[in-house]
């Protein structure tokens, strides 16, 4: 998760990302994180790696929640979890 940020805050400057948390379905929601067409793609080639590291995180604090997928729309990454 911190690559993912430190990527999207590069091609930012000084602003902060904007993050959006959205819901769509019963339980699933998303995380959506603008960036860089070509970040994207690199995020999206190693996504597996990305996945696991926000799961061991989440798992550290104690959360009920897992992330289950990346994907890419556009120049945002997408994170959904469960």
């Amino acid at each position: 998760m911190v690559n993912i940020l430190n990527i999207a805050n590069k091609n930012m400057g000084e602003k902060k990302p904007k993050i959006n948390m959205t819901i769509k379905g019963l339980s699933r929601k998303q995380v959506i994180i603008p960036m860089t067409r070509s970040n994207t793609e690199i995020i999206i080639n190693s996504a597996h790696q990305h996945i696991t590291n926000v799961n061991r995180c989440l798992k550290k604090i104690k959360s009920d929640t897992l992330a289950n997928f990346i994907y890419k729309d556009n120049n945002v990454i997408i994170i959904t979890t469960n």
